[in-house]
Protein backbone atom coordinates (compact mmCIF):
# COMPACT_ATOMS: atom_id res chain seq x y z
CA UNK A 1 0.00 0.00 0.00
CA UNK A 2 1.45 3.42 -1.08
CA UNK A 3 2.29 4.87 2.42
CA UNK A 4 0.34 7.74 2.62
CA UNK A 5 -3.08 6.10 2.18
CA UNK A 6 -1.30 3.72 4.61
CA UNK A 7 -1.40 6.43 7.12
CA UNK A 8 -4.68 7.96 6.30
CA UNK A 9 -6.45 4.70 6.69
CA UNK A 10 -4.40 3.83 9.80
CA UNK A 11 -5.31 7.58 11.29
CA UNK A 12 -8.82 6.86 10.76
CA UNK A 13 -9.21 3.12 12.59
CA UNK A 14 -7.59 4.77 15.58
CA UNK A 15 -9.62 7.75 15.85
CA UNK A 16 -13.42 5.30 15.84
CA UNK A 17 -11.30 2.78 17.72
CA UNK A 18 -10.11 5.52 20.58
CA UNK A 19 -13.59 7.42 20.24
CA UNK A 20 -15.63 4.05 20.80
CA UNK A 21 -13.48 3.38 23.58
CA UNK A 22 -15.97 3.18 26.76
CA UNK A 23 -13.73 1.47 29.08
CA UNK A 24 -10.50 1.46 30.42
CA UNK A 25 -10.12 -1.97 29.01
CA UNK A 26 -11.34 -0.82 25.73
CA UNK A 27 -9.06 1.96 25.49
CA UNK A 28 -5.81 -0.10 26.92
CA UNK A 29 -6.66 -2.65 23.59
CA UNK A 30 -7.13 0.43 21.06
CA UNK A 31 -3.47 1.41 22.36
CA UNK A 32 -1.75 -2.35 21.90
CA UNK A 33 -3.09 -2.51 18.58
CA UNK A 34 -2.30 1.36 17.10
CA UNK A 35 0.44 2.12 19.41
CA UNK A 36 2.43 -1.20 20.79
CA UNK A 37 5.83 -1.23 20.51
CA UNK A 38 6.48 -4.61 20.15
CA UNK A 39 3.15 -5.80 17.80
CA UNK A 40 0.67 -3.80 16.50
CA UNK A 41 -0.01 -1.44 13.19
CA UNK A 42 2.43 1.16 14.34
CA UNK A 43 5.43 -1.35 13.49
CA UNK A 44 3.85 -1.78 10.04
CA UNK A 45 3.73 1.58 9.46
CA UNK A 46 7.51 1.62 10.91
CA UNK A 47 8.41 -1.20 8.26
CA UNK A 48 7.32 1.07 5.17
CA UNK A 49 9.12 3.91 5.93
CA UNK A 50 12.45 1.74 5.21
CA UNK A 51 10.65 0.77 1.42
CA UNK A 52 10.07 5.10 0.39
CA UNK A 53 12.78 6.15 -1.96
CA UNK A 54 15.46 8.61 -0.10
CA UNK A 55 14.47 11.48 -1.73
CA UNK A 56 10.97 11.13 -0.45
CA UNK A 57 11.86 9.71 3.18
CA UNK A 58 11.80 13.38 4.65
CA UNK A 59 8.51 14.06 3.69
CA UNK A 60 6.59 10.74 4.55
CA UNK A 61 8.68 10.49 7.31
CA UNK A 62 7.15 14.28 8.59
CA UNK A 63 3.85 12.88 7.60
CA UNK A 64 4.21 9.37 9.89
CA UNK A 65 5.25 11.41 12.95
CA UNK A 66 2.04 13.76 12.81
CA UNK A 67 -0.32 10.35 12.32
CA UNK A 68 1.46 9.38 15.48
CA UNK A 69 1.47 12.47 17.84
CA UNK A 70 -2.35 12.97 16.89
CA UNK A 71 -3.35 9.14 18.08
CA UNK A 72 -1.19 9.64 20.90
CA UNK A 73 -2.75 12.71 21.83
CA UNK A 74 -6.19 11.47 21.07
CA UNK A 75 -5.34 8.51 23.10
CA UNK A 76 -4.60 10.91 26.14
CA UNK A 77 -7.70 12.76 26.01
CA UNK A 78 -9.86 9.89 25.98
CA UNK A 79 -8.18 8.57 29.15
CA UNK A 80 -8.58 11.83 30.81
CA UNK A 81 -12.62 11.98 30.19
CA UNK A 82 -13.08 7.90 31.26
CA UNK A 83 -11.13 9.11 34.29
CA UNK A 84 -13.63 11.90 35.08
CA UNK A 85 -16.90 11.32 37.12
CA UNK A 86 -19.71 10.67 34.61
CA UNK A 87 -21.82 13.21 35.95
CA UNK A 88 -19.13 15.67 34.58
CA UNK A 89 -19.21 14.62 31.17
CA UNK A 90 -22.77 15.56 30.89
CA UNK A 91 -21.32 18.93 32.05
CA UNK A 92 -21.67 18.98 35.82
CA UNK A 93 -18.48 19.08 37.34
CA UNK A 94 -19.15 18.03 41.30
CA UNK A 95 -15.76 19.69 42.13
CA UNK A 96 -17.12 23.15 42.08
CA UNK A 97 -19.06 24.85 44.98
CA UNK A 98 -22.54 24.31 44.79
CA UNK A 99 -25.06 27.70 44.32
CA UNK A 100 -26.98 27.88 46.94
CA UNK A 101 -30.79 27.33 45.57
CA UNK A 102 -33.35 30.25 46.01
CA UNK A 103 -36.45 28.79 48.37
CA UNK A 104 -39.14 31.04 49.62
CA UNK A 105 -39.85 32.04 52.87
CA UNK A 106 -42.76 32.12 55.10
CA UNK A 107 -45.08 35.09 54.55
CA UNK A 108 -44.27 38.18 57.26
CA UNK A 109 -48.24 37.29 58.49
CA UNK A 110 -47.69 33.43 58.25
CA UNK A 111 -44.50 34.31 60.50
CA UNK A 112 -45.77 36.40 63.20
CA UNK A 113 -48.37 34.42 63.60
CA UNK A 114 -46.31 32.01 64.55
CA UNK A 115 -44.62 33.88 66.72
CA UNK A 116 -47.72 34.57 68.35
CA UNK A 117 -48.75 30.89 69.07
CA UNK A 118 -45.13 30.20 70.58
CA UNK A 119 -45.34 33.64 73.11
CA UNK A 120 -49.24 32.69 73.93
CA UNK A 121 -47.86 28.77 74.20
CA UNK A 122 -45.30 29.82 77.32
CA UNK A 123 -47.81 32.05 78.79
CA UNK A 124 -50.40 28.84 78.98
CA UNK A 125 -52.92 29.37 75.67
CA UNK A 126 -53.64 26.37 74.00
CA UNK A 127 -53.67 27.82 70.17
CA UNK A 128 -57.61 26.35 68.41
CA UNK A 129 -59.27 27.32 65.10
CA UNK A 130 -62.95 27.93 63.81
CA UNK A 131 -64.44 28.60 60.35
CA UNK A 132 -64.19 31.49 58.09
CA UNK A 133 -68.07 31.25 57.68
CA UNK A 134 -70.03 32.01 60.24
CA UNK A 135 -74.03 31.98 61.22
CA UNK A 136 -75.54 34.95 62.51
CA UNK A 137 -75.66 32.92 66.17
CA UNK A 138 -72.25 32.59 66.43
CA UNK A 139 -70.65 35.71 64.46
CA UNK A 140 -73.05 38.14 66.69
CA UNK A 141 -75.81 36.28 69.02
CA UNK A 142 -74.10 34.40 71.38
CA UNK A 143 -71.53 37.63 71.47
CA UNK A 144 -74.28 39.53 73.13
CA UNK A 145 -74.58 41.73 69.87
CA UNK A 146 -78.84 42.21 69.45
CA UNK A 147 -80.09 42.15 66.20
CA UNK A 148 -81.14 45.95 66.28
CA UNK A 149 -77.02 46.94 66.81
CA UNK A 150 -75.05 48.65 64.24
CA UNK A 151 -72.51 46.13 63.72
CA UNK A 152 -75.14 43.58 62.05
CA UNK A 153 -75.42 45.92 59.31
CA UNK A 154 -75.12 44.57 55.64
CA UNK A 155 -73.14 47.30 54.47
CA UNK A 156 -70.55 46.09 57.06
CA UNK A 157 -70.43 42.66 56.75
CA UNK A 158 -69.36 40.22 54.07
CA UNK A 159 -72.90 38.38 53.97
CA UNK A 160 -72.84 35.18 51.27
CA UNK A 161 -76.13 34.86 49.58
CA UNK A 162 -75.84 31.64 48.30
CA UNK A 163 -74.50 29.99 51.32
CA UNK A 164 -77.48 31.52 53.32
CA UNK A 165 -80.46 29.76 50.92
CA UNK A 166 -78.21 25.98 51.08
CA UNK A 167 -77.87 26.69 54.97
CA UNK A 168 -81.65 27.91 56.36
CA UNK A 169 -80.25 31.04 57.80
CA UNK A 170 -77.96 33.84 57.15
CA UNK A 171 -74.39 33.47 56.65
CA UNK A 172 -71.02 35.77 56.50
CA UNK A 173 -67.35 35.91 56.46
CA UNK A 174 -66.70 36.06 59.84
CA UNK A 175 -66.05 40.07 61.11
CA UNK A 176 -63.64 38.66 64.31
CA UNK A 177 -62.34 35.65 65.46
CA UNK A 178 -64.89 35.91 68.80
CA UNK A 179 -66.82 33.39 67.12
CA UNK A 180 -63.65 30.69 67.95
CA UNK A 181 -64.51 31.75 72.05
CA UNK A 182 -68.03 30.93 71.81
CA UNK A 183 -67.98 27.67 69.61
CA UNK A 184 -65.12 26.75 72.36
CA UNK A 185 -66.66 27.26 75.15
CA UNK A 186 -69.94 25.46 74.10
CA UNK A 187 -68.13 22.02 73.53
CA UNK A 188 -65.23 22.61 76.56
CA UNK A 189 -66.17 23.24 80.28
CA UNK A 190 -63.70 26.02 81.79
CA UNK A 191 -61.03 26.18 82.61
CA UNK A 192 -60.09 27.66 79.47
CA UNK A 193 -57.22 29.45 78.16
CA UNK A 194 -57.62 29.54 74.64
CA UNK A 195 -56.10 31.98 71.81
CA UNK A 196 -57.13 31.72 67.61
CA UNK A 197 -55.31 33.32 64.79
CA UNK A 198 -57.03 33.71 62.09
CA UNK A 199 -59.07 36.04 59.00
CA UNK A 200 -61.44 38.07 59.52
CA UNK A 201 -63.34 39.96 56.86
CA UNK A 202 -65.12 43.40 57.41
CA UNK A 203 -65.74 45.98 53.97
CA UNK A 204 -63.51 48.52 55.53
CA UNK A 205 -62.04 51.90 53.90
CA UNK A 206 -58.55 51.03 52.97
CA UNK A 207 -55.65 52.68 53.84
CA UNK A 208 -52.03 52.85 55.33
CA UNK A 209 -53.91 50.50 58.31
CA UNK A 210 -57.05 49.37 56.98
CA UNK A 211 -57.50 46.39 54.86
CA UNK A 212 -61.41 44.29 53.68
CA UNK A 213 -59.67 41.11 54.97
CA UNK A 214 -56.60 41.26 57.66
CA UNK A 215 -55.76 38.78 61.20
CA UNK A 216 -56.29 38.76 64.73
CA UNK A 217 -55.50 37.40 67.42
CA UNK A 218 -58.18 36.08 69.43
CA UNK A 219 -57.71 35.50 73.21
CA UNK A 220 -59.68 34.06 76.05
CA UNK A 221 -59.44 32.85 79.65
CA UNK A 222 -61.97 31.46 81.79
CA UNK A 223 -61.68 30.23 85.66
CA UNK A 224 -62.61 31.37 89.00
CA UNK A 225 -61.23 34.63 89.85
CA UNK A 226 -60.13 36.13 86.70
CA UNK A 227 -59.43 39.69 86.76
CA UNK A 228 -58.79 42.63 84.92
CA UNK A 229 -55.52 43.02 86.09
CA UNK A 230 -54.58 39.33 85.06
CA UNK A 231 -55.90 40.90 81.82
CA UNK A 232 -53.94 43.96 81.54
CA UNK A 233 -51.29 42.15 82.79
CA UNK A 234 -50.82 39.00 79.86
CA UNK A 235 -51.57 42.01 77.35
CA UNK A 236 -48.47 43.70 78.13
CA UNK A 237 -46.14 40.41 78.64
CA UNK A 238 -47.20 39.68 75.19
CA UNK A 239 -46.61 42.89 73.66
CA UNK A 240 -43.11 42.96 75.79
CA UNK A 241 -42.23 39.57 74.53
CA UNK A 242 -43.08 40.15 70.68
CA UNK A 243 -41.89 43.71 70.42
CA UNK A 244 -39.36 44.22 73.16
CA UNK A 245 -38.49 45.95 76.53
CA UNK A 246 -39.25 49.30 75.54
CA UNK A 247 -42.93 49.06 74.07
CA UNK A 248 -45.14 51.21 75.30
CA UNK A 249 -48.38 50.23 75.76
CA UNK A 250 -51.82 52.35 77.05
CA UNK A 251 -55.17 50.54 77.80
CA UNK A 252 -58.81 52.70 76.75
CA UNK A 253 -61.74 53.06 78.64
CA UNK A 254 -64.33 51.47 75.79
CA UNK A 255 -67.38 49.77 75.00
CA UNK A 256 -67.73 46.13 73.61
CA UNK A 257 -71.29 44.23 73.49
CA UNK A 258 -69.52 41.05 74.61
CA UNK A 259 -66.90 42.52 77.11
CA UNK A 260 -67.68 44.41 80.73
CA UNK A 261 -65.91 46.35 81.41
CA UNK A 262 -64.12 47.03 77.88
CA UNK A 263 -60.87 48.63 76.88
CA UNK A 264 -59.11 49.36 73.76
CA UNK A 265 -54.97 48.26 73.54
CA UNK A 266 -52.81 50.93 71.93
CA UNK A 267 -49.14 50.57 71.38
CA UNK A 268 -46.57 53.73 70.60
CA UNK A 269 -45.33 53.91 66.96
CA UNK A 270 -42.77 56.53 67.01
CA UNK A 271 -45.01 60.01 68.26
CA UNK A 272 -47.96 58.22 67.51
CA UNK A 273 -50.34 55.79 69.20
CA UNK A 274 -51.96 53.44 67.54
CA UNK A 275 -55.00 51.23 68.68
CA UNK A 276 -54.02 47.17 68.18
CA UNK A 277 -56.72 45.79 69.71
CA UNK A 278 -60.06 45.73 71.89
CA UNK A 279 -60.49 43.69 75.31
CA UNK A 280 -62.12 43.46 78.44
CA UNK A 281 -63.68 41.06 81.17
CA UNK A 282 -66.48 38.89 79.33
CA UNK A 283 -70.17 39.69 79.74
CA UNK A 284 -72.11 37.81 81.66
CA UNK A 285 -74.57 37.10 79.00
CA UNK A 286 -71.48 35.66 76.95
CA UNK A 287 -70.98 33.01 79.39
CA UNK A 288 -74.74 32.60 79.95
CA UNK A 289 -75.20 31.67 76.19
CA UNK A 290 -72.64 28.98 76.24
CA UNK A 291 -74.21 27.14 79.67
CA UNK A 292 -71.46 28.65 82.20
CA UNK A 293 -72.44 30.16 84.77
CA UNK A 294 -71.61 33.62 85.54
CA UNK A 295 -71.71 33.35 89.37
CA UNK A 296 -68.76 30.54 89.80
CA UNK A 297 -67.10 31.38 86.75
CA UNK A 298 -65.37 34.87 85.20
CA UNK A 299 -63.13 35.21 82.06
CA UNK A 300 -61.03 38.07 79.71
CA UNK A 301 -61.02 38.15 76.45
CA UNK A 302 -58.81 39.88 73.70
CA UNK A 303 -58.50 40.48 70.03
CA UNK A 304 -55.08 42.06 68.59
CA UNK A 305 -54.68 42.77 64.91
CA UNK A 306 -52.03 40.64 63.61
CA UNK A 307 -50.74 43.33 61.06
CA UNK A 308 -50.62 46.23 63.33
CA UNK A 309 -47.95 44.02 65.60
CA UNK A 310 -45.68 43.21 62.69
CA UNK A 311 -45.82 46.65 61.09
CA UNK A 312 -44.66 48.06 64.26
CA UNK A 313 -41.89 45.66 64.48
CA UNK A 314 -40.56 46.01 60.78
CA UNK A 315 -41.36 49.41 60.44
CA UNK A 316 -43.58 48.69 57.60
CA UNK A 317 -45.98 52.00 57.22
CA UNK A 318 -48.60 50.19 54.33
CA UNK A 319 -50.74 47.34 55.37
CA UNK A 320 -51.07 46.85 51.57
CA UNK A 321 -47.60 45.72 51.27
CA UNK A 322 -48.16 42.49 52.89
CA UNK A 323 -50.71 41.50 49.89
CA UNK A 324 -49.26 42.98 46.70
CA UNK A 325 -46.82 39.75 46.40
CA UNK A 326 -43.64 41.64 45.70
CA UNK A 327 -41.03 39.52 45.72
CA UNK A 328 -38.50 42.64 46.93
CA UNK A 329 -40.81 42.94 49.80
CA UNK A 330 -41.41 39.44 50.75
CA UNK A 331 -37.56 38.41 50.75
CA UNK A 332 -36.57 40.49 53.38
CA UNK A 333 -38.30 39.03 56.27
Amino acid sequence: MEPNAAFDEYERSAVAAISAAATAEQLEAARVEFLGKKQGRLKDLQKLLGQVAAEERRVIGQRFNEVKTKVESLLSSRQKELDRPKRVIAGIDITLPGRTPKIGVLHPITQTIEEFKDIMGRFGFTAVEGPEIEDEQHNFTALNIPAEHPARDPLDNFYIAAAGVSSGGPVLLRSQTSTVQIRTMERTPPPIRIVSLGRVYRPDTQDDTHSCMFHQMEGLMVDRDVTMAQLKTVLALFAKAYLGEDVKVRFRPSFFPFTEPSVEVDMLWGETWIEVGGAGMVDPNVLRAVGYDPEAVTGFAFGLGVERFCMRRHEVRNIRLFYENDARFLRQF
